[in-house]
């Protein structure tokens, strides 16, 4: 059991499918997500955007650290990730797979220990390694008055 303090996200409903993101304890602007037509109006990133981006930002900060542990300076990493959304046997959209590429600023010759580098630096993903693990996703639902309506009331708090 974890002894850190927790990452929380507040959502709340803007209109429609347009929900504002407040990243709390962070000096950071609040972020408009929203879905594509035909239910949403494109108005923000959708939440598959949203996916996406955290693991391929998380990839890009982890390579970076690996890098610069080895005494490397590069220049401005580039990075992008794509992903097909395709319906399980259920006929629901997921996102089986995803290919992130990191396009480094030099060549591969002006990296010290680039080898033990790319061999390590995706253990430091916080969000990769999460994703890839699966991630334990506990829901409830809550009425107005606190009335846990699904889900169980933990024993002891998960977070």
């Amino acid at each position: 059991m974890s002894t850190a303090t927790p990452i929380t996200v507040v959502l709340e409903q803007e209109q429609d499918f347009v929900f504002r993101l407040h990243f709390e304890g962070l000096d950071a602007p609040d972020v408009l997500s929203d879905e594509g037509p035909p239910l949403g109006h494109d108005q923000g990133p959708r939440p598959s955007h949203l996916l996406l981006a955290a693991i391929v930002n998380c990839l890009s900060a982890s390579l970076l650290f690996a890098l610069r542990k080895y005494r490397n300076a590069p220049g401005r990493l580039r990075a992008s990730i794509s992903a097909v959304a395709e319906r399980n046997a259920d006929g629901r959209l997921r996102l089986p797979r995803a290919l992130a590429t990191l396009q480094l600023p030099e060549g591969s010759a002006d990296y010290a220990h680039l080898e033990r580098v790319l061999a390590t630096f995706e253990d430091f993903c916080t969000v990769t390694q999460s994703v890839r693990q699966g991630i334990d996703v506990q829901v409830e639902v809550r009425d107005a008055q606190g009335q846990l309506l699904l889900g169980q009331a933990p024993a002891e708090a998960v977070l």
